[in-house]
Formats: structure tokens, sequence, C-alpha cells
């Protein structure tokens, strides 16, 4: 059932592609100007092909899981359900019905119908975060086409009705179909956009906030200091979780399409070499 949430998702982005390319591109070339016409050719592809790849690679790549024989791994502790090893940041997923490595939570809703672990984290988010830039700009640029259709649309019902061709009615009806997903999109989406960039500058996934919140108020009540043993600030928190190790990866792997691999297997967590500098080592929890 959930894979026609995935087909939904699939449907609805291509509809609004197919509008802006039938409806709205012919008309941005009539009427913009060379310098807006460029931009928006590029700007809008280069949005496109962000948010196709994301999106395959987060519905497509595994998270990563535990091997499952003990023998495999030492000095970790054994899940209470699967009977198998549980490296440090490792949970069992209840649907998946087996430990994902790294796991911040199932993504069983319209946007991916997979966990997202260690291995596509980072797709997941980049999607999320494409998919909002794309429903801003569209919500934008496509503000003053949004006005005239929808002021087109009241008039249907004056009297005498307007002489709009089959083609005109279509048209304006698109128009206000698209600035709405995308502006609705935009702001549901856009909210946990922030919500993880959130988590991510702090060094955290999604189960690990609460996780951390109730190990923070219990130091906190001893009159302790509770820090979080895989943050090591927030700029390279960033660079860790994008997998940024040189100043060209902020354009080969940030800004355009990259199936790079996470730093490390998801099994131990070591200083990432793009970390500045050593942290000191604290007990994981």
């Amino acid at each position: 059932f959930t894979q026609v949430f995935v087909a939904l998702v699939i449907g609805l982005t291509s509809s609004v592609v197919a509008i802006v390319y039938i409806c709205l591109l012919p008309l941005i070339l009539q009427t913009y100007t060379p310098a807006w016409i460029c931009w928006h050719l590029a700007y809008g592809h280069w949005n496109l092909i962000m948010i196709v790849f994301h999106y395959y690679m987060a519905i497509t790549t595994s998270p990563g899981h535990p091997p499952q024989a003990k023998d495999d791994l030492t000095g970790v502790s054994i899940c209470r359900k699967c009977i198998a090893p549980k490296p440090a940041r490792t949970h069992h997923c209840s649907i998946c019905n087996r430990c994902v490595l790294k796991m911040d939570h199932h993504c069983q809703a319209a946007w991916l119908n997979n966990c997202v672990g260690h291995y596509n984290h980072r797709y997941f988010f980049s999607f999320c975060l494409f998919m909002t830039m794309g429903c801003i700009y569209c919500s934008i640029s496509g503000w003053e086409m949004f006005r005239d259709a929808y002021a087109a649309i009241e008039t249907y019902y004056q009297t005498p009705p307007p002489t709009f061709s089959f083609r005109q009615r279509a048209f304006h009806k698109s128009v206000v179909y698209v600035w709405v997903l995308c502006s609705s999109v935009a702001l549901a989406l856009g909210a946990l956009t922030l919500w993880h960039a959130a988590l991510i500058t702090r060094g955290e996934t999604s189960i690990e906030r609460h996780i951390n919140k109730k190990e923070r108020q219990r130091l906190q009540k001893k009159g302790k200091l509770f820090r979080n043993p895989y943050s090591y600030g927030s700029w390279d928190n960033w660079k860790v979780f994008l997998g940024v190790d040189v100043p060209r990866h902020w354009l080969t792997r940030v800004l355009l399409p990259s199936p790079h691999l996470p730093h490390g297997t998801g099994l131990s967590w070591d200083l990432p070499p793009c970390v500045a500098e050593q942290h000191a080592p604290l007990l994981s929890i």
C-alpha cells in the first residue's frame, strides 16, 4: 500500500514538470529577456536533476544493516528483538523487522517507503532540500501568472461569461494547480527540512534527539553536563554529513549529483578525516 504513496509523489511531481514544459515554458520564451530565460533554464533544470537523482537514490539505496553473525563484531550490544549485533547508533526498525545502521526514521509515508539510515540519510535530506527549493522557486517565479490566472477564473461565472477557449481555461487552472501545490509542499516540506537541518547541525538523528534529551536531563539532575559523542561542532557536522573532505567537494559532492559513500561503515565511529581537530573521546550512550 505504501508504494501507492511513492507513485503519488512521482505522479504529482511529473504533473508539475509537464505543466511547466507545456504551459509555462513557451510563455517564458516569448515574454522574458534573454538573461532571464537563461537563468530559468539553467536553474530549473539543475534543480530538477538534483531532485530526481536524490529521490531515486533515497528510495533505492539500502540504509545499511549490521552483520547477523555474532562473531563478526565484538564489543557491541545484542539487539533483544532480532538477536544480532547492535553497534553504536544502530536501532531496530519494527517495520523492516531488522536493525538499521545509524537509523534516523522509517519513512513509510508519501516520500520513500524506505528506512533512512547510514547509507541513504544524505540522499533523503538532499531530496527534501532540493524539492523545497524547487517549490519555492516555482511559487515565487509563478506568482504573477497565478494572480492573473486566478483573476481570470473568477470571471468564469460572470454574466455574460467571458469568451475563453478550452485551451485558455486549461492554462488558467493548470497555473493555479501548480502554484497551490508547490506553495503547500514548500511550507510542509520546508518545515521538515529545517527540522532535519537542525538535527544535522547538532550531530544527531531523529531517534538520538530523544535519547540525548533524556540523557541530558538525567545528567543535569546530577549536576553534570552532557556532550553528544558524535558531534564535532556545527560546521564539521555538516562536512561529515555531506562528505566534504576538501573544498572542491562543495561543488562535486553537494552542488552536483554524487553517489559517494558516507564516512565510515556505520559499524564503528572513528574520527572522520574531514574533522579539523581531534576531539576528546567520549563514551557512547
